[in-house]
């Protein structure tokens, strides 16, 4: 497995700061957080980019995010196609692989499942063949909370298939599994291939209603059964990258040095039994 440090972590320092941070708490992978790509592009040109992720060692795996990618006006959905190309871009020229896109809430609470997978496969389809030109893959992630159109791994993988483009995958991640009530048993369907990226993360002990990003907690150190999880994702076969993706503001105040060796020695606590990681 290839464990990465995720740019959410540390929301509150710098692009650069992440890329030190990464390789100073031993990781080879980073998720680039895609505001601070932003600001980092307002300043540099992206072969300075490419160059600073060299010197470090670091290999970006993806860039989060899309945000609400479906039930969109026209207008709106014309700027979401014109942000996929200009992240799959950014991608294609720092060899990072995918890019993260996520659902949308849920506009309609009498709306029909069928209508909610239609509306996902027409819109993934579009976005896939705009990545593609840049050889770029799409990580479809469900989200757990209850206001969101797509909740759980059976629905997500659902949408996927049904979408059909060998560029579109899915994020699994932990949080949002738990909080979703999604079903070790689902992951049972999915090709492990198509998990283009594990979210490796933990929660407190809240009722499902009260989680949020901000309760997420180091891997190993809340309620989310990542034993169970991870146990299931290995008998599946699944073997690819994954990042330790924490939201948690409390985090956001520590030194990122520290807090990036602080994370990978979290997740290798709660990773090795199953997997080898690098």
């Amino acid at each position: 497995m290839r464990l990465g440090f995720h740019g959410a972590t540390t929301m509150t320092s710098d692009l650069e700061t992440d890329i030190k941070a990464t390789q100073h708490g031993g990781f080879r992978y980073l998720e680039l957080w895609a505001a601070k790509l932003d600001r980092y592009l307002a300043d540099h040109p992206v072969s300075d980019l490419a160059q600073l992720l060299k010197a470090h060692r670091v290999t970006p795996t993806a860039i989060n995010s899309i945000e609400f990618i479906a039930f969109r006006s026209q207008a709106e959905f014309a700027a979401i196609r014109e942000r996929c190309r200009e992240l799959s871009q950014i991608a294609q020229a720092i060899g990072c692989a995918s890019v993260v896109v996520v659902p949308s809430p849920l506009p309609d609470r009498s709306l029909q499942w069928s209508a909610i997978v239609d509306e996902y496969v027409r819109v993934l389809r579009d976005l896939s063949a705009i990545a593609a030109e840049y050889g770029v893959r799409l990580c479809f992630e469900f989200l757990g909370f209850g206001w969101c159109t797509v909740r759980t791994p059976r629905a997500c993988w659902e949408i996927v298939q049904k979408a059909d483009r060998p560029n579109i995958g899915m994020t699994v991640d932990a949080a949002h599994f738990y909080g979703g009530g999604g079903l070790l048993s689902e992951l049972d369907a999915i090709d492990p291939a198509r998990i283009y990226t594990f979210h490796l993360d933990d929660l407190e002990d809240t009722p499902k209603e009260a989680i949020t990003d901000a309760t997420r907690l180091l891997p190993g150190t809340g309620v989310v059964p990542l034993a169970d999880l991870c146990a299931r994702l290995k008998r599946i076969g699944f073997d690819g990258q994954c990042s330790v993706e924490l939201f948690r503001p409390e985090y956001w105040q520590w030194n990122p040095m520290e807090l990036a060796i602080a994370v990978r020695a979290s997740a290798l606590r709660v990773l090795t039994p199953y997997f080898n990681v690098e």
